[in-house]
């Protein structure tokens, strides 16, 4: 092939430090659109994000020209410095460290975005800790609790 064709959707979940409370619902419509237009700029276009106070999904798809770890790091990065600043102005504001990152199927693409469009209603029923989990054993992936929740 002389080209280089790639798609590569990916579901991310990420957590306020220690699941504080710090993302009001006043403030979200306006987070989620700063957060899409970062991951625009790295070529990685986010087809919805979505959450409630303590924790964001985003379903995008990652460029590929950047490794998913620097399209994270940079969506944290300027999202936070934006809530500590020009957005609620939440000076203690930080994210956790880490992050869960989900290969999604095109096939599903319009379940996931339904899933995140969702986030309010889902989490009247299930805590973040418990729709984490069920997102591990859905993909298999093997986790240590003590290292999963800082």
């Amino acid at each position: 092939m002389s080209q280089s064709l790639v798609k590569n959707l990916v579901h991310l979940v990420y957590s306020t430090k220690h699941r504080e409370p710090w993302i009001p619902k006043e403030h979200r419509d306006a987070l989620f659109a700063y957060q899409a237009g970062i991951f625009k700029e790295w070529e990685s276009p986010a087809l919805v994000i979505g959450g409630v106070e303590d924790h964001v999904h985003a379903l995008f798809c990652l460029s590929k020209n950047h490794p998913l770890k620097k399209i994270v790091e940079e969506v944290k990065k300027g999202s936070s410095k934006w809530m500590k600043s020009d957005g609620p102005c939440i000076a203690q504001f930080s994210w956790q460290a880490g992050y869960a990152g989900f290969s999604v199927s095109q096939s599903i693409v319009d379940a996931v975005q339904r899933y995140i469009e969702g986030q309010e209603g889902h989490h009247q029923k299930m805590s973040f800790q418990d729709e984490l989990r069920a997102l591990f054993k859905r993909h298999e992936i093997e986790f240590d609790e003590r290292y999963v929740w800082d």
